[in-house]
């Protein structure tokens, strides 16, 4: 059964957070909100956590996660970023987006595209995600939630507990987070592509 966290949305509880990192520091699996849209998400090196992630979602090995950062200082440790896709990625974070690069040495190569040897990165702007990673002191590894027979990501945290209840391990609610997911910016070629468009505005990508 999850255990269920009641957050401010703005000024989240300092106790409530290091319960929930400490959550994902024992091998556990959490129901998180962001920017845009809930997540789910569990520790960079936890091969059960990830597969967990798959089997709620029914993904396959083309999926491209997403390494939630703390700052661009941190995203720097995981993904080759050049001084034009710098630019490009600091001027959109924190924010709405996630962005394909390829991988450093230090992402596990279960998370990268089995070809492309790319993984999502992404900083984000919510409080609460905030609070986490800052007490996490290193990337979520997160997927949007949501789940096969939906066309729309699950909002509320009530909702999502009692769908997830004997799935995660814990459910983080600071109230609705909107349904709209990250724009997703693939920054591997020399050219950026669209992967997805969603709530980070577009234009100077294209």
């Amino acid at each position: 059964m999850a255990r269920y966290f009641d957050v401010h949305p703005d000024n989240p509880q300092r106790r409530a957070i290091g319960q929930v990192v400490d959550l994902v520091r024992e091998g556990g699996l959490i129901a998180y909100p962001t920017d845009s849209c809930f997540a789910l998400g569990c520790q960079l090196g936890n091969k059960e956590g990830l597969d967990r992630i798959r089997e709620i979602r029914d993904l396959d090995d083309r999926h491209h996660f997403t390494l939630m950062c703390r700052d661009f200082a941190q995203l720097g440790q995981f993904v080759q970023v050049s001084n034009a896709v710098f630019r490009l990625v600091k001027a959109s974070t924190p924010g709405s987006y996630t962005f394909i690069l390829p991988a450093t040495r230090d992402v596990p190569r279960r998370l990268l595209h089995p070809r492309k040897k790319t993984v999502g990165v992404r900083i984000p702007e919510h409080a609460v995600t905030q609070a986490l990673l800052d007490e996490l002191g290193e990337p979520l590894l997160s997927s949007t939630l949501l789940l096969p027979d939906q066309d729309e990501p699950l909002t509320q945290g009530w909702e999502i507990k009692e769908r997830l209840d004997h799935a995660v391990d814990a459910v983080i609610d600071s109230g609705d987070c909107g349904i709209e997911p990250t724009t997703v910016i693939d920054l591997s070629q020399p050219e950026p592509e669209i992967v997805r468009r969603g709530a980070g505005d577009t234009s100077r990508f294209e």
